[in-house]
């Protein structure tokens, strides 16, 4: 029979250290919008869909916001985790360990083809739930 101690210090303490480990991966690092709330935000010509342009203009807005000191680029640090490590190695060609913003909205347009498997070139409510309509999301926000 385990003492008070040894149940907290063999058990307890391992699986409350697997439970906070799993709820941290699970959360999003950037809360992402409900399909509904992005199309109120970003559908501008309110015909129920986000075109490129839309996610561009968007995109371009969320950049500037980022770019706290105004340097042109964004580092991992200042993305807040929009991004994982892959996704910032691929968007950074030139392996500055920073993206221009022309180097930003190239992955917001890869991440929108990919979040578009219809290929009508504008996204839907039920495209912006996919996984990859919520990275979309992330990047626009």
């Amino acid at each position: 029979m385990y003492k008070p101690i040894e149940l907290f210090a063999k058990v307890l303490l391992p699986l409350g250290a697997l439970v906070t480990a799993g709820l941290v991966v699970a959360q999003d690092p950037v809360p992402v919008l409900s399909a509904q709330a992005a199309l109120a935000a970003y559908d501008t010509d309110k015909d129920g869909t986000i075109d490129q342009n839309e996610a561009d203009v968007a995109a371009g807005a969320v950049f500037d916001k980022l770019d706290v000191d105004k340097d042109g680029t964004l580092d991992e640090k200042e993305l807040q985790g929009r991004l994982t490590k892959a996704q910032f190695r691929e968007a950074d060609p030139d392996n500055d360990n920073t993206l221009t913003k022309n180097e930003y909205m190239v992955i917001v347009a890869k991440t929108f083809r990919t979040a578009n498997p219809d290929n009508d070139s504008t996204l839907d409510a039920k495209e912006l739930q996919t996984a990859a309509g919520r990275a979309l999301l992330r990047l626009l926000q």
